[in-house]
């Protein structure tokens, strides 16, 4: 049986000075709630600041990216997460992606957009594919839209990837998505992971991505050992020699 709250038991002069002091609580509540809500708008006039001062830094860290051969897509295939989403036909489309931008913003609370640039490709015609949130400021409700893709002739990969999904050696287990099933999908905003990835992982440092070492994995010994049998018996036979030529010399 579940056990109901309890309350201590009260004076009368405590019950007659509950109301006052209840009165006084919800006042300094609200001096705090005023100070929480000052402290917020504070904040984020400093994000807005620095904001704007990291716009040209990361402005020329694009332009040396641009040098890079396949940068953009060797960070996303090393990111853990986002690269569970790949399929192979995409890594082949992304290769093609010279530059990515996250642009907050003004205000910053109200939202976000990703931009990705490409090159010209054999998959579709867009020169810039957009993905933008707005994040329900002002109560409205959290919604993205995304830019339609042109897909040239055959090549339109949220048809195609589907039907090859079930055969796929690479199928995730915990994330059903590709990355165009991703970037098209506007059912959930409020819950877009990899687009949170993007904004608050990758985009802030994607050299730490790019720069993950390739792991390489060192042939073990055998498990019953038999390598260092072998270096024990070519031992054995040496040592046999030596003691079969002093036997000789002394004789």
């Amino acid at each position: 049986m579940a056990s109901t709250a309890k309350k201590a038991k009260k004076t009368i002069d405590a019950l007659d000075e509950e109301p006052e002091a209840l009165e006084a609580v919800d006042t300094c509540q609200n001096e705090i709630d005023a100070l929480n809500e000052q402290a917020s708008e504070e904040i984020l006039k400093v994000e807005q600041k620095y904001n704007e001062l990291r716009k040209p830094y990361y402005r020329k860290r694009n332009e040396f990216i641009k040098r890079i051969p396949s940068f953009w897509m060797t960070a996303i295939m090393n990111h853990p997460q986002i690269s569970g989403i790949l399929e192979e036909e995409e890594e082949d489309c992304l290769q093609f992606l010279e530059k990515l931008e996250v642009e907050e913003f003004e205000d910053i609370k109200s939202g976000y957009r990703i931009l990705f640039y490409f090159e010209e490709n054999p998959f579709f015609e867009n020169q810039v594919l957009t993905k933008e949130f707005k994040l329900g400021s002002n109560g409205e409700s959290p919604a993205s839209t995304s830019t339609a893709i042109k897909w040239k002739p055959d090549r339109d990969l949220t048809k195609v990837l589907p039907k090859k999904m079930g055969n796929n050696r690479r199928k995730r287990s915990l994330e059903n998505r590709t990355f165009f099933d991703w970037f098209t999908d506007n059912n959930d905003p409020i819950n877009d992971d990899i687009a949170e990835l993007i904004k608050d992982d990758l985009w802030p440092n994607p050299l730490q991505y790019y720069l993950v070492p390739d792991i390489e994995v060192e042939p073990e010994d055998d498990e019953d050992g038999e390598g260092g049998e072998e270096f024990g018996e070519e031992g054995d036979e040496e040592e046999v020699d030596e003691v079969e030529d002093e036997e000789e010399k002394a004789s």
